[in-house]
């Protein structure tokens, strides 16, 4: 490829990465948090207690403004099939425009039809059918996740088609949306983003607290997130492992690099730390449980893992390596982080300095181990876009490396802007709510429900 070529290749898959890195953040929490705003508004609705609405009131603003930032970024980055990447539709679009297109149809209408009744009719409308809106909401963020990943598990393991004179052509739809790792990928994302929205609202929460908020939502929003935390971080383990095994399966490549294995071996050792040498085919200082990574992946301490050596194609080592300890690492630090939130506000106790200033830390740890594990899926399949039937640089536009390289420029500074932007908002919002007026908490300490 002429080195032109190659620069555009590497721009465009800057940009992409960028692009992606960064719409990511906000379905991320969305997905999720619909889930924990129907649940608060459910609580409401059966209890009647005003604490719940007060909860609600304040998530759903964060959560519209977290959700217009998704939208946003998520228009921008479909441009780029257009302009960066015009051999992807050109190959397989008969599969992922129809796809792209149930999203929209799907769940994106129907998000966009009761989001309005959700965000402004709550005095506008029967209680019950603003409650039946948030519901909805919540289920079209998750078929929107649903769509998604079944597009992005159809390029990582492609089934129910046939290649016609260069074409990718649908024979079974059922093939194509189930395909092998599907159902795994699914799971995995929305339990991520479960996690990721429980420990938001727990940061904010006791940001709120921190900042000398004694009232009874913001309590009340973290023990709740806590709890579902507790419930959800041991089970994205267990989902995640029977991820891992799928993926061996499938793309045993990607295990590989994932494990630092470069040459087939019975009875490999988990790496906890290494450092990955792609010159010599080797880990430097590394610090290994022997025979575990065997263990995990065939149940047998003996078992065999193939190494890199094997594959004619092989993604780079080193970000998968490290992207995938990055995950790991932060997944088993939220499992310690729930049980001990749950332990320590339990019946009502106040919790200990240390750990809510832990918890605020902790806001957007969800981001980190999102994109981490988004990372090692997406660069785990390189060199190929949609893994054995088109790679990366045939797909890539013919565009000179100077019109991609302005692109990347203007992309990275509005998402700079609209990041720090965003941050400053939601802490802002939460400290606005710290005071309170009079007149709104008034009416609710009448009825002995302060908030």
């Amino acid at each position: 490829m002429e080195p032109e070529l190659l620069n555009t290749l590497a721009l465009s898959r800057a940009q992409f990465a960028l692009n992606i890195s960064f719409h990511i953040l906000f379905p991320s929490i969305t997905i999720a948090l619909a889930w924990l705003l129907f649940y608060f508004k459910l609580r409401f609705q059966l209890s009647g207690h005003p604490v719940w609405m007060r909860i609600y009131r304040f998530w759903v603003k964060l959560f519209a403004l977290t959700f217009a930032l998704g939208v946003v970024t998520g228009i921008t980055m479909s441009f780029q099939f257009g302009t960066n990447w015009p051999g992807f539709m050109e190959t397989v679009g008969n599969i992922a425009g129809p796809l792209l297109g149930y999203e929209v149809l799907t769940a994106f209408f129907l998000e966009a039809t009761f989001l309005g009744i959700m965000l402004f009719g709550i005095h506008r409308v029967p209680a019950w059918l603003h409650t039946l809106a948030t519901l909805l909401v919540a289920v079209g963020t998750s078929l929107s996740a649903f769509w998604i990943i079944a597009l992005n598990s159809w390029m990582q393991t492609p089934a129910g088609f046939v290649m016609e004179n260069g074409v990718a052509m649908p024979v079974d739809w059922w093939a194509i949306i189930f395909n092998p790792s599907m159902p795994y990928r699914l799971s995995h994302v929305m339990l991520a983003s479960g996690l990721t929205a429980c420990f938001f609202v727990a940061g904010i929460s006791a940001y709120r607290l921190r900042k000398g908020d004694a009232k009874q939502a913001p309590r009340k929003a973290l023990r709740v997130a806590l709890l579902a935390a507790a419930l959800i971080a041991p089970l994205q383990a267990f989902v995640g492992d029977l991820h891992g095994l799928n993926t061996f399966e499938h793309q045993p490549q990607k295990i590989a690099a994932m494990e630092g294995v470069w040459h087939t071996e019975n009875g490999a050792p988990l790496l906890l730390f290494a450092w990955p040498d792609e010159t010599r085919q080797a880990n430097h200082f590394p610090v290994a449980i022997p025979k575990l990574a065997s263990l995990i992946l065939t149940h047998d301490p003996n078992g065999e893992i193939r190494g890199l050596n094997e594959f004619e194609h092989t993604p780079p080592v080193k970000p998968v390596f490290f992207g995938f300890r990055i995950m790991v690492g932060l997944g088993l630090l939220m499992i310690l982080m729930a049980w001990a939130g749950v332990w320590l506000t339990r019946k009502g106790r106040g919790m200990p300095g240390w750990y809510s200033g832990a918890l605020v830390a902790m806001t957007f740890s969800g981001w980190v181990a999102t994109l981490a594990g988004w990372y090692v899926t997406e660069i785990g399949r390189q060199p190929w876009l949609v893994t054995g039937v088109l790679k990366t640089a045939d797909a890539v536009t013919t565009l000179p490396a100077g019109n991609v390289s302005f692109s990347f420029t203007v992309y990275a500074l509005v998402y700079a802007g609209l990041l720090v932007a965003y941050l400053h908002t939601v802490f802002y919002m939460a400290r606005k709510s710290v005071a309170v007026e009079e007149y709104e908490t008034q009416p609710l300490a009448l009825q002995g429900a302060s908030v």
